[in-house]
Order: structure tokens, then C-alpha cells, then sequence
């Protein structure tokens, strides 16, 4: 009996450990409230009556994205926002579009890793790791038609295109919104600015070349 009720105390201890955590988030941020008439659904959508569901709810067709701009090219995601029937799925995807000599900038993705395959054309790829034990150790590859590259969740990565005619890439998100913070765009034209004794002391330049940063139009491909 009393090995009976020691094997039952474990299991119970295991079970509570095994469920005793958060769900990763979906969103930046989530503050709570008293009255639930004033919030938002966390971690997805409200999730429609199945017996309204229809074929089209898992259905979208996507064009190709225009690459007239600063950038050279256009990122067109498909995530839970453009295609409802992703809700609660924990994956999504963006076609990339790009111009000779077009990029994708550095960027990251704070809730999905990301799995890239070329459709057409040549692209330069890579991400940086941490600060910690790597040294923000750079890893690259010249990426041709058919060949696939994993950048890790939260890192920062990019794909410049250095071919000599456009490019598309197919990525793979494991997240139904993964989000992306383009580090240039945050740095610079955050909401309000960022101090600029923060960012002259961080990236050790004068106050004018932070200045001449801030007053860019920074152009986001998303």
C-alpha cells in the first residue's frame, strides 16, 4: 500500500509539472485587466462555429509582391491575420519577391524559427547568434534554386539577392504569427524616438550620424 500510494504521489507530481505552464505567446505583449468586456482573445482568434466553416476558410491565393521600392523587394505573408483557417495551426508562410540586387533586411521573427526554400534565382543568406557562449557568431550561404536554409527563432537573419535577375523564396514560419522586427526601422524610427544618448553611446557615433539615421524614411517590406 505504501508503494501504491508513493507511485500515485509521483504521478500526480508529474502531472502537475507537465501541465504547469504558459502557452508561448502570439502577441508583444499581453496586459492584464479586471473586466473581461475590455480585453482582447490572447493567443490566437475566436475561433468560428464549425458548422460555418467553409473550403474557402483554408484557401488564399497570393500573387507576386512588388519590388519597386528602396528595398528591391516584398515580403507577402501569409499568417493567421490573411488566412483565418490558420488559427490555432502554429504555422504560416511568406512568398519573397525580389529585384536584382534586392534584400530582405536584417530582421527577426521573436515567436518562429524560419525555413526558406529558393523558387528562382541566387540569394545570400545568413543569421547571427547570441551574445552568449557564440559571440554573435555570423553564419552564411549562397543559396540556388531549390536549396533550403534554416534561420533560428529570434535571431536576427537577412537575403540579399546576388543574382542577376529577380529572385522568390517560399518561407516557412512555425508560428500562426510569428512577427518580425526589422532592426533598422526599430532602432530608428521607433515611437517615439529612442533617446539619443542611448543610441550615440550604444553605437559609439556622433549625435549627427544618429540624426541623419532618425530622419531616413526607413522603408519596411512586410
Amino acid at each position: 500500500m505504501k508503494v501504491l500510494c508513493f507511485l500515485v504521489s509521483i504521478l500526480a507530481l508529474a502531472s502537475s509539472v507537465a501541465f504547469a505552464y504558459d502557452p508561448s505567446p502570439l502577441q508583444d505583449f499581453c496586459v492584464a485587466i479586471k473586466d473581461p468586456k475590455d480585453g482582447v482573445f490572447v493567443n490566437g482568434k475566436f475561433c468560428k462555429d464549425p458548422a460555418l466553416v467553409k473550403a474557402e476558410d483554408f484557401f488564399k491565393h497570393i500573387e507576386a509582391g512588388n519590388t519597386s521600392n528602396p528595398l528591391g523587394s516584398q515580403v507577402t505573408p501569409v499568417t493567421v491575420d490573411q488566412l483565418f483557417g490558420l488559427n490555432t495551426l502554429g504555422i504560416s508562410l511568406a512568398r519573397i519577391d525580389f529585384a536584382p540586387k534586392g534584400l530582405n533586411p536584417p530582421h527577426t521573427h521573436p515567436r518562429g524559427t524560419e525555413i526558406l526554400i529558393v523558387l528562382e534565382g541566387t540569394l545570400y543568406v545568413g543569421f547571427v547568434t547570441s551574445n552568449q557562449g557564440n559571440t554573435n557568431r555570423l553564419f552564411t550561404k549562397v543559396l540556388n534554386k531549390g536549396d533550403v536554409f534554416v534561420f533560428p527563432i529570434g535571431l536576427i537573419h537577412f537575403q540579399l539577392n546576388v543574382g542577376y535577375g529577380n529572385a522568390v523564396a517560399i518561407a516557412g514560419l512555425s508560428s500562426q504569427n510569428a512577427g518580425v522586427i526589422t532592426i533598422a526601422n526599430a532602432l530608428f524610427k521607433s515611437n517615439p524616438t529612442i533617446s539619443d544618448e542611448v543610441l550615440t553611446k550604444a553605437f559609439q557615433v556622433d549625435k549627427s550620424i544618429i540624426d541623419y539615421l532618425q530622419g531616413q524614411s526607413w522603408y519596411d517590406n512586410n
